[in-house]
């Protein structure tokens, strides 16, 4: 049983069970669709993580109501508001949206799950995404990774899709797709900005989390572009259970272990995508942690590297000042750091070795990795065995430009 990476977005491959439509509801854009309707056969299952963020957006408590009374037919989506920081009205009006596609599809309001990104604060405009919903409905199709993608942007500069189709033992194949939008407020604490994952297989509900929890660790839990994190975030995976094959009912079933894994290298594509695009972002390092006394400790070093706005723009600069990630791997928290036993590198170069400049280290070595598009910075901490890997940008003049405008 193996997984097939499809080459890019241009090749993602539609899901038996899931159709998607978009439209432009004019929420904030013009001239552009920002408008999802996401529908899945009946008798499928969805799993989802939301941001931990207190603040969460009214969508966010209402996606978890309704995933909690009823098995969801329609995901409704939205971007250029994020109905976050809106009180009680922001309640009603997610709830307005559900009923509105509910009564124009005949399904139940609880049965449509809603998720909403873009500006916090301003309430969302109910009127016109009921009077988009019959273009978003007409325009539902398995075809439509590729609008939906583009529909649900903001500041993201391009759509980010990803896919995987799985060889089963016995011949067949099932598929996986995703899709993500995200490009600031990128530090998530369960997944991602928003995220829409689907299988054409049928699984068990509980198996079903557990997948998805297991893939958003290392994908979605291990990024970071600016350390913040959004109100709205959302992962959803859906199992539409339309393929031509037996049910995954028990981790012990053969399919799952290559479900688990295509979902999670879907995941890890679109995080990547999410980091590539980071607002203003020109490279993507990955922070290796290693011989650390814990995961908790390795990913405690990773973040205060990866957060540090000293390091985050010395990277952009392709400024080899390693004075800034030792500064940052020493405040860090660590109790009884022997620096002695600290080792630093930019890929294979080694700049400090024995609590120092390592012999041999010349500047124009450094300066010629941070060069690349992408390289990794390697902190061994000489405590024990544990390590961890976090995914990061560098910080330009850019991410403060779209960021400034960002509600103009």
């Amino acid at each position: 049983m193996s997984s097939r990476e499809t080459d890019g977005a241009a090749d993602v491959m539609p899901v038996a069970g899931i159709r998607l439509g978009a439209a432009a509801a004019g929420i904030k854009y013009r001239d552009r669709d920002d408008l999802v309707v996401i529908e899945i056969a009946p008798g499928g299952a969805c799993a989802a993580v939301f941001t931990r963020n207190a603040f969460c957006a009214a969508p966010v408590t209402v996606a978890r109501r309704h995933l909690q009374t009823a098995a969801p037919r329609y995901l409704l989506i939205n971007s250029g508001n994020a109905n976050a920081g809106t009180g009680r009205q922001g309640i009603a009006d997610a709830e307005a949206s559900c009923r509105a596609l509910a009564d124009a599809t005949g399904c139940g309001a609880g049965e449509v799950v809603p998720f909403s990104t873009g500006v916090i604060g301003e309430n969302l405009p109910t009127d016109r995404i009921e009077a988009a919903l019959p273009t978003a409905l007409a325009a539902l199709s398995s075809d439509g990774w590729q609008a939906a993608a583009k529909a649900i942007m903001t500041t993201d500069t391009v759509p980010k899709l990803s896919c995987r189709q799985i060889q089963l033992d016995d011949g067949r194949s099932a598929t996986v797709t995703g899709m993500a939008k995200g490009s600031g407020m990128i530090r998530p604490d369960m997944a991602t900005m928003l995220a829409f994952v689907t299988t054409d297989l049928a699984v068990e509900s509980t198996l079903l989390q557990g997948c998805l929890e297991q893939a958003v660790a290392p994908s979605f839990n291990s990024i970071t572009v600016d350390g913040d994190t959004s109100t709205n975030d959302a992962c959803v995976l859906v199992a539409s259970g339309a393929a031509d094959a037996p049910a995954i009912e028990s981790g012990r079933a053969p399919a799952y272990p290559a479900l688990c894994g295509a979902v999670s290298e879907v995941c890890m594509d679109l995080a990547r995508a999410i980091v590539d695009d980071g607002e203003g972002a020109t490279k993507r390092v990955e922070v290796v942690v290693g011989a650390a006394a814990s995961e908790q400790e390795a990913r405690q070093v990773a973040y205060t590297i990866a957060h540090s706005p000293l390091v985050k723009t010395a990277l952009f600069a392709s400024d080899p000042n390693w004075g800034r990630i030792l500064a940052a791997v020493g405040r860090s928290g660590i109790v009884d750091l022997a620096i002695d036993a600290v080792e630093l590198w930019l890929d294979d170069v080694c700049i400090v070795r024995g609590g120092g400049r390592a012999p041999g280290y010349r500047e124009e070595a450094g300066a010629r990795v941070m060069a690349q598009p992408a390289f990794t910075v390697r902190v061994i901490l000489g405590r024990g065995d544990a390590e961890a890997r976090i995914l990061t940008c560098d910080l330009s003049y850019d991410y403060v430009r779209i960021n400034a405008e960002y509600r103009t």
